[in-house]
């Protein structure tokens, strides 16, 4: 079968590609392999940058030719590289193999067991990998945070001014205001965001058990934890993980995948609410001429952006925990669980944008109903109960509390008049019933 969105298994390579392709850059497997060519093709030249006495002669000007390798790296050279996998079934190996004919093409003939000299399979993998996710974050994930949190922050100024009657535990409360509402999402989502970036990204680099054992028995005079950390920190942007075993222990990624997590906890909390408001009127949405909102009941809009939204969040929450909780274990200097996993870091980044594309549409289709606001406002006085009460505490009313509990908890409508007859038995100055009675669900809405 040839795969095509139809075909695909997954729905990120399916129905929803177009919204994740750029994602395929770093995360796919012919971007794995990229990367890890990339890694292979810059140890070499720090190798002759040291240089090692063998690699002195290696002129500086067939780096450009090297680099090549990786930055003209096409679909028919990863390919080359899976064809070679094949029969080496390894797949750092393969890219090991792909280099070395490379380098027979360059001349480099002479110079080509020094490709992956000294290193693991883990040296590569747990460099790729990570600047993949760097690279990632910063060309696609943060684009879309930003772009759903200036969403979020103009709807918070937009609707700043609009009183609302607040619910806690779903009953009517003490009113706040539509923008205040919003922006505590805006303020969550910041300081989660300050956390993701002080997460660092990490690379392990250190041998077959992290202690550089081939390189030092080799060359026994060169510092190679400096040039390790040199080489990951200068020349891939990574931090150096030392000492390691023969894998990064992940702490920092788990880390990572744990902030992510919380982010999209956060969207999903505001996505419930706005679908809430959306069922309590709050907000009508608009209509897209030819959409179908149900197959049988045709007055239907649904905030179906919303519930894709907390669908998609809900999938990669699940992954992300599975990453943070399961890459920081591994049994003794390593075992291969991680390998697999790490395949499947792309999907929860996946699902994540997805979610963010729809919750964008979903606060897009909006419109405010300010009339439901209102009447929602008015036909719950009895909110205001709690400004009168803490006004005759500040007078020393007696008992104030309890007078306006006897007022407000029985199953009779409390309205304007109610409250304001209740205010003139008040054994109070004028000055202050005239105080109480300017108190309406509609201004008393705090700072």
């Amino acid at each position: 079968m040839t795969l095509s969105p139809l075909s695909a298994i997954s729905p990120i390579d399916g129905r929803y590609r177009n919204k994740v392709d750029a994602l395929g850059n770093y995360f796919s497997e012919e971007s794995l392999i990229k990367y890890r060519v990339l890694v292979e093709i810059e140890y070499f030249i720090a190798l002759c940058e040291l240089p090692l006495p063998q690699l002195e002669s290696v002129p500086a000007s067939v780096f450009g030719d090297l680099r090549a390798i990786y930055e003209n790296f096409t679909v028919i050279d990863a390919s080359a590289i899976k064809e070679i996998e094949s029969v080496t079934n390894h797949d750092v190996k393969a890219v090991e193999y792909f280099i070395k004919e490379k380098f027979d093409a360059l001349g480099l003939s002479d110079y080509k067991e020094f490709i992956h000299f000294g290193l693991t399979s883990q040296d590569i993998n747990n460099t790729a990998i990570p600047l993949s996710i760097k690279d990632a974050m910063n060309a696609v994930y943060v684009p879309g945070y930003f772009s759903l949190l200036e969403k979020i922050e103009g709807l918070a100024e937009n609707w700043a001014d609009i009183p609302m009657l607040a619910r806690t535990h779903g009953q009517p409360a003490s009113p706040t205001r539509l923008g205040k509402e919003i922006d505590v999402f805006v303020v969550r989502l910041k300081e989660q965001f300050n956390l993701l970036n002080d997460v660092p990204s990490a690379a392990k680099f250190g041998g077959a058990t992290g202690n550089f054992n081939a390189h030092k028995v080799a060359y026994p005079n060169i510092d190679w934890k400096a040039f390790g950390t040199k080489f990951v920190q200068e020349k891939l942007g990574l931090q150096h993980s030392f000492p390691t075993t023969q894998i990064e222990h992940y702490d920092h990624m788990a880390a990572l995948f744990d902030a992510l997590k919380r982010i999209n906890t956060i969207i999903i909390d505001l996505d419930r609410d706005f679908w809430t408001y959306v069922s309590m009127d709050y907000f009508k949405q608009k209509i897209k001429k030819g959409e179908v909102g149900s197959s049988a009941m045709p007055h239907k809009v649904n905030p179906i952006d919303f519930e894709n939204s907390e669908g998609n969040l809900g999938i990669a929450n699940a992954i992300f925990e599975h990453l943070s909780a399961k890459l920081p274990i591994s049994r003794l200097q390593r075992d291969l669980t991680d390998s697999t996993v790490l395949r499947n870091v792309g999907v929860p980044f996946a699902h994540t944008l997805i979610a963010f594309q729809s919750t964008i549409k979903g606060l897009g289709k909006l419109l405010l109903n300010e009339t439901k606001f209102a009447q929602d406002l008015e036909n719950n006085w009895a909110v205001v109960a709690e400004a009168i009460q803490t006004i005759l505490r500040r007078e020393n009313y007696p008992n104030p509390y309890e007078a306006l509990k006897g007022l407000t908890r029985t199953n009779e409508a409390i309205t304007q008049t109610s409250i304001s007859n209740f205010i003139d038995t008040l054994d109070v100055s004028d000055a202050i019933k005239a105080e109480l009675k300017v108190i309406t669900p509609s201004n008393y809405t705090g700072i």
